[in-house]
């Protein structure tokens, strides 16, 4: 501040000059930091999610079933236990039927045996023929063999895994009677496990054998190497979808029963366009844009989407080839707004 003395008329007057404050800075223009990609020309096939589960392929379940009537005392391994091969998943005991019946087998056995010796001696002696000798070979090997069968049923009254897998249904509790050759357990082994998903029928028809798939568990972002291993077009009554069958490549650890998530394409191939990455692309409401980013200004881009693939979609009218498209960052951008681009 500068003060000035003044002498009018005998009177000091004292005037006080202030320097004006500083004019303020005007505020910079903001600068946002994204990451931008390239638009090209591409394809980009039309792709469809599937949803479905991990179940037993073929060949891979095993029966553990019994060869005569027995009661189920005990369960040794109850569903979803993982087994190894020969170790008991459950124990049954003969009901008096059984033990009846192997007691029969035993005594007819003895009896074609004493029926053949006698045969053996009455054709020395020339009253049989050689023919009746044969026949009462043959008796004696039938009764032998029904013995035997009786004999295997008592010993299969254990039930054993097959080979390592995991129990998948038992069909009776302990104190069921269960009937001869019904399964008491079926096994899922390892390293059969198929993927089956619903797709709509209408779809069916352009999925093929041979066709890779891109599946996950859901929650996960893990990708499961897939095949497709057939289509069956047959409508389920319950869902109302055809089924697609993929078989999972060695390694996937998935067993019987998980829930899966499947992308595959469909549409009869990818079509050639400007493609950006997926990430690229924004949503307002339905409206589907983009920004891009031409001399350090975002600008908004309204677009129109087609096929998507992977990370990546196509884009059929707003955009052309060449052009840079925010791909990070572009949430928090108004249009108009300076950016930095980000070393791609």
């Amino acid at each position: 501040m500068i003060r000035l003395t003044l002498l009018l008329g005998g009177t000091a007057v004292l005037l006080a000059a202030c320097s004006a404050p500083p004019a303020e800075d005007k505020a910079a223009d903001p600068v946002a930091n994204v990451r931008t990609a390239i638009a090209t020309t591409g394809a980009a096939a039309r792709m469809v999610a599937l949803y479905g589960g991990a179940e037993a392929g073929p060949g891979s379940e095993r029966a553990l079933a019994i060869e005569v009537e027995a009661r189920l005392t005990q369960i040794l391994a109850p569903t979803g236990t993982a087994v190894h091969a020969g170790q008991v998943v459950a124990i049954l005991a003969p009901t008096p039927t059984t033990r009846l019946d192997a007691t029969k087998a035993a005594t007819e056995a003895t009896a074609a045996n004493l029926a053949l010796a006698r045969a053996k001696r009455m054709r020395a002696d020339g009253l049989m023929s050689d023919a009746d000798v044969e026949t009462s070979r043959t008796a004696a090997s039938a009764a032998a063999a029904t013995q035997s069968a009786a004999a295997q049923g008592a010993a299969s009254l254990t039930l054993r895994a097959p080979a390592a897998g995991t129990v998948q249904a038992l069909t009776a509790r302990p104190g069921d009677i269960v009937a001869a050759g019904v399964a008491v357990a079926t096994l899922a082994t390892q390293g059969q496990t198929r993927a089956r998903f619903g797709i709509d029928p209408a779809l069916a028809s352009q999925i093929h054998a041979g066709q890779p798939l891109r599946v996950t568990l859901p929650g996960s972002n893990a990708t499961i190497p897939a095949v497709v291993a057939g289509v069956d077009p047959q409508v389920d009554a319950t869902t109302r979808l055809a089924s697609v069958f993929a078989r999972l490549t060695g390694g996937s650890r998935v067993g019987p029963g998980e829930a899966l998530r499947a992308d595959v394409a469909v549409g009869g191939g990818a079509v050639n366009g400007v493609v950006v990455p997926y990430a690229a692309l924004l949503d307002d409401g339905g409206r589907s844009y983009v920004f891009v980013v031409n001399g350090g200004v975002a600008t908004s881009r309204d677009v129109v989407p087609g096929n998507s693939s992977g990370d990546s979609v196509a884009i059929t009218s707003g955009l052309a080839a060449g052009e840079h498209v925010v791909v990070t960052g572009g949430t928090a951008l108004t249009d108009g707004m300076k950016v930095r681009e980000a070393a791609r």
